[in-house]
């Protein structure tokens, strides 16, 4: 053989015998679990307009199936409602607390053999401790005990932030009220911050690192 075809096999060889250990130490690594940089934890009610509440409802179904109507939600697990809703946020359970914001959006029953539903919302701040709004979206599976969505960005606060919403029926009472409590875990998001010059800086901060980096 030439010098060529020998350092061939040594190296096909090489790589033969040494795959394995790779695969094996690639397979044991542990892949760690990102902190979030902040967590936060609000509670949003939802009273769906039945005909006879339209002083205190908060949602109300504005599509239906053909076998539906617009008043009483839908049977075959609600499939084909769509429901908007402007929902109060509070930081604790209770319904008559201080709003600190509202929850904007829909959610849209999808599935007939199954209790499931996908949601697109914000949480819309107007407290003295927030300012700005979140975007959230994902399938909530509502037979779960908890269900994770995404958290797709923000404004103010939370300009361009990124996470994940926990969901928990924290409780219902028949078809017309709700109340989810929604763990947030933010992952990084961007912030303005004002110099000391007067001109605003942006920084990015990553739950990965924890680090901080500044844009003029």
């Amino acid at each position: 053989m030439d010098t060529k075809t020998l350092m061939f096999f040594a190296l096909f060889h090489l790589i033969f015998f040494l795959s394995p250990s790779i695969n094996n130490a690639l397979s044991t690594r542990k892949i760690r679990a990102r902190k979030p940089y902040k967590s936060l934890v609000f509670y949003f009610h939802d009273i769906i307009y039945n005909g006879k509440n339209s002083h205190n409802a908060t949602a109300a179904i504005v599509g239906a199936p053909a076998w539906g109507n617009k008043t009483i939600l839908a049977s075959q697990n609600l499939f084909g409602d769509l429901v908007v809703f402007d929902d109060p946020i509070t930081v604790d359970n209770n319904l008559h607390s201080t709003p600190v914001g509202r929850a904007q959006g829909f959610y849209v029953y999808d599935k007939k053999d199954i209790f499931t539903a996908w949601l697109g919302f914000s949480f819309v701040f107007n407290s003295t401790e927030h300012k700005g709004s979140l975007n959230f979206a994902g399938a909530d599976p509502l037979m779960n005990k908890t269900r994770d969505i995404s958290v797709i960005g923000g404004t103010g606060d939370f300009f361009m932030t990124r996470g994940i919403a926990t969901l928990m029926t924290d409780s219902f009472e028949g078809e017309v009220y709700f109340r989810l409590r929604t763990d947030i875990k933010l992952l990084f998001c961007f912030l303005y911050t004002t110099g000391g010059d007067g001109g605003s800086n942006l920084s990015y901060y990553h739950s990965a690192t924890l680090a901080v980096v500044h844009y003029i």
